[in-house]
């Protein structure tokens, strides 16, 4: 696995909820030393003992602590490179869900060897859409049921979410579009600005 998803996996759990409990994680997991490089490749293996020892540290489970995670990815200022790398995908949420397919494209142009899971979005009658979620990694459906409710917000949009699991490494979240123009979303300026 990239060692940028494990170390995404760390900064969640640093930023959210201190240091003292990424290393009571990484003890658990058998993380020595207990931290991962983001331009590494770990094995694979590793990735599940992770979350499974965050779901036992933070008393969750896996599903919400992976739903989480895909929050905190957009939401979180020192991740906000992940938020701009999203809202690239269109002008409204509609155009958002149709660029998904891309994602990982998208992110490989930013991280060349980074392999994303596969995600397909279909698009059915009134406002419904299914994206389906393609991963060796269980719960990658939760992860995108996060991010997916951050970003309608900050497009300004109303909608429903629900997730289904077809088979181990399949699922499905489905999604209505109740309202695109809900509320005002948040400023997206194309120019990052330095600091």
């Amino acid at each position: 696995m990239h060692g940028l998803i494990n170390h995404s996996f760390q900064s969640f759990m640093r930023d959210g909820y201190g240091d003292r409990a990424w290393l009571e994680v990484a003890a658990r997991a058998g993380v020595s030393p207990p931290s991962f490089e983001p331009m590494l490749c770990y094995e694979d293996s590793i990735t599940p003992a992770v979350l499974d020892a965050m779901a036992l540290v933070l008393r969750r489970s896996r599903d919400e602590v992976m739903e989480d995670i895909g929050t905190y990815l957009v939401t979180h200022p020192n991740t906000e490179a992940v938020r701009r790398l999203l809202r690239f995908g269109g002008m409204n949420f509609e155009d958002f869900l149709h660029s998904l397919d891309d994602l990982p494209d998208r992110a490989r142009m930013a991280v060349a060897d980074l392999e994303l899971p596969a995600i397909e979005l279909h698009g059915h009658e009134g406002g419904r859409y299914s994206l389906i979620c393609e991963s060796p990694m269980p719960g990658f459906g939760h992860l995108m049921m996060g991010v997916l409710r951050v970003m309608a917000d900050d497009y300004g949009a109303l909608a429903v979410l629900d997730l289904e699991q077809i088979e181990p490494g399949s699922e499905t979240v489905h999604i209505q579009l109740i309202e695109s123009d809900y509320s005002d979303g948040r400023v997206f300026d194309l120019g990052a600005r330095a600091s």
